[in-house]
């Protein structure tokens, strides 16, 4: 069974599977991570959702590339953790299916691409700390201390 981390679904929601594919992104004791500045600030992992049709290494890589401009190269995956939130976005809610891994970030390539986010690098502390997910912030608090 896959961990489920932040809120419990509410009943009488409909919530539509939403895979995703993020990534872990260490250059040393530091960490790659994108703002979402849309409606508030909201640190993340790089990634986002896989699109029909793709597999999820295809949407890390896109994702990454659209969300902070960088190419990556070597992704191994970490595990997965799901959540139950409300994407204003689409109008949605959703059970995120949320895949992570850890990745070489090899070198940018432009500026975000993706509306409304900005490339972050934050040392190992600042960057757990700013992570606006649970699921996020577990999977870098355990791949900082060397937990599997």
């Amino acid at each position: 069974m896959i961990k489920r981390v932040g809120d419990v679904p509410e009943r009488g929601k409909k919530y539509t599977l939403r895979p995703g594919a993020y990534a872990i992104l260490p250059i040393g004791r530091r960490f790659l991570l994108t703002a979402e500045t849309q409606r508030s600030i909201d640190i993340q992992l790089p990634g986002g959702g896989i699109d029909p049709g793709e597999s999820s290494l295809q949407a890390l890589y896109r994702e990454v590339r659209e969300e902070i401009g960088w190419s990556i190269s070597q992704p191994l995956r970490l595990g997965a953790f799901r959540r139950f939130v409300f994407m204003p976005e689409y109008d949605l809610w959703a059970e995120k299916l949320c895949h992570v891994y850890v990745a070489r970030p090899v070198r940018p390539l432009h500026a975000p691409s993706e509306p409304y986010h900005e490339t972050l690098i934050l040392d190992a502390d600042d960057a757990i700390a700013a992570l606006g997910n649970d699921g996020d912030r577990i999977f870098l608090e355990a791949y900082v201390s060397g937990r599997p």
